[in-house]
């Protein structure tokens, strides 16, 4: 279970920028809970991605209060991650997981994880380096995108496969590619993690906006320089919620938003 940020912008962009200097505290506050790690991924000005994490807390982190000040692209994403249950805090189980040009973070739980990596082919079950059931989403997709040839078939095909076979669990990620960022919001049918984060806190009133409530909720704002998106937990007015079950990509280069219908997929699937 973990937090999203992500944008695409005309122009590089800090993350402090994107959120003002009340917003980013707001945001890094969400290490009250989510303090198990921390990641960035970016895409710098010359097309290439570039990527950090540490399995520390984004809160006492120098490296991370550095790196959110600074405008290190037009294209990126954070993560901060709150390990699920039984899965090991070290630096192979830390968002984002990158393989050339792609880089991915999850926040939700497919499960069981043994049926997920049944999915994986042999070579890449073989790029596994981690626990999670995270990676495993991410090679499968990335799978699905080699094997169709372009990011918007093969992310259809992973996101329809996956919502057939792990229908109650939560697929919200995001995933910066060499063209597009994927934004997936696919999490209709996953339960919240209620009695996880009662556990962290002795006064409920103390657990961060809408957790309780809308813990796999995203919102996004846009204004003329481009698209912002993140997970619920900033109580902050302007932003606009994401509807159930909808992914996008968008056009790193024009902004151009592509509209992935999950369920569509789904149905597509099904008919054979």
């Amino acid at each position: 279970m973990c937090r999203l940020l992500g944008y695409v912008r005309r122009t590089p962009t800090s993350v402090e920028e994107l959120l003002g200097p009340d917003g980013l505290e707001g945001f890094t506050a969400l290490t009250a809970v989510h303090a198990d790690g921390w990641g960035m991924a970016w895409q710098d000005p010359e097309g290439s991605t570039h990527s950090v994490s540490s399995p520390g807390s984004a809160a006492t982190d120098p490296e991370y209060a550095e790196l959110v000040r600074k405008p290190l692209g037009r294209a990126g994403f954070v993560h901060l991650r709150w390990a699920t249950g039984g899965l090991p805090v070290r630096p192979e189980n830390t968002h984002p997981f990158v393989e050339g040009d792609y880089a991915f973070a999850h926040n939700g739980h497919v499960s069981p994880i043994g049926e997920l990596e049944s999915l994986l082919k042999p070579e890449t079950r073989e790029a596994l380096v981690g626990d999670t059931d995270s990676e495993r989403y991410f090679r499968f997709v990335k799978q699905s995108v080699d094997e169709h040839g372009d990011v918007e078939s093969g992310v259809r095909h992973a996101l329809g496969h996956l919502l057939r076979d792990f229908p109650d669990c939560s697929l919200n990620a995001l995933m910066l590619t060499p063209t597009h960022m994927v934004a997936i919001h696919v999490n209709s049918r996953a339960t919240s993690p209620r009695q996880g984060l009662r556990d962290l806190f002795d006064n409920e009133d103390d657990v961060p906006p809408r957790h309780l409530t809308e813990y796999f909720a995203m919102d996004y704002r846009t204004d003329e320089d481009g698209l912002t998106i993140i997970s619920s937990g900033l109580d902050e007015p302007g932003w606009t919620a994401v509807p159930d079950d909808m992914a996008v990509m968008v056009d790193l280069e024009t902004l151009e938003l592509t509209r992935l219908d999950p369920v569509e997929a789904l149905a597509e699937q099904a008919l054979g």
